[in-house]
């Protein structure tokens, strides 16, 4: 089996089991996450890989991190990364990509990722759930962050953090390779009274 296969496995069988335990039907969290039923239904029979952007939908739905939902195997004591490992979690034309290094869910969601921008590529993210909060580290190349109208320029080895609740890009707007480090602070989701379907 290709690691797409047990990324697409592990999804599916993590996504219905998350949303049993918070007590949502289809339709619940659909409305909560923005996707459609069918998406969802698809996903947890294991026939589709959906984009990133509907996984981080998702995930944000149920309070949970992207590594929650794809199985990622962590130690009792320690979880090593090794440079070149993680999860690609998004990829562009142009080479540049997204990886997640390492989530947990133990104290409330929180995710670490890296990126790399190539000149004149970025990526865009919708709004979080209200609380979620970004840290980004910068450590070659120069980062445009766009938060809903503003604009931001954090240089190398700059950082900046910022409430995730609205729509926010990162762009490499330079001519030099852009790569930066993340981590993501998600709040974890309330009870709920919906029954599982």
């Amino acid at each position: 089996m290709s690691d797409l296969e047990q990324l697409t496995q592990a999804l599916a069988r993590n996504l219905k089991r998350w949303r049993g335990e918070r007590g949502f039907t289809l339709e619940a969290l659909a409305a909560r996450a923005g996707v459609s039923r069918g998406m969802i239904i698809q996903i947890e029979q294991a026939r589709t890989n959906p984009s990133v952007g509907t996984t981080v939908k998702l995930a944000d739905a149920l309070g949970v991190s992207i590594t929650t939902l794809l199985d990622y195997e962590r130690g009792p004591q320690a979880h090593v990364v090794l440079p070149g490992q993680g999860v690609r979690m998004w990829s562009s034309g142009a080479g540049s990509e997204a990886r997640m290094l390492l989530g947990d869910d133990r104290r409330g969601p929180v995710e670490m990722w890296t990126y790399r921008l190539e000149a004149g590529d970025g990526t865009a993210s919708d709004p979080h759930p209200a609380g979620t909060f970004e840290m980004l580290h910068v450590t070659a190349g120069e980062l445009t962050l766009h938060i809903g109208d503003d604009r931001y320029v954090v240089p190398t080895g700059g950082a900046v953090s910022f409430e995730a609740d609205l729509p926010h890009a990162y762009r490499n707007e330079g001519a030099a390779l852009l790569e930066m480090t993340m981590a993501v602070s998600i709040p974890p989701v309330q009870g709920t009274t919906a029954r599982p379907s």
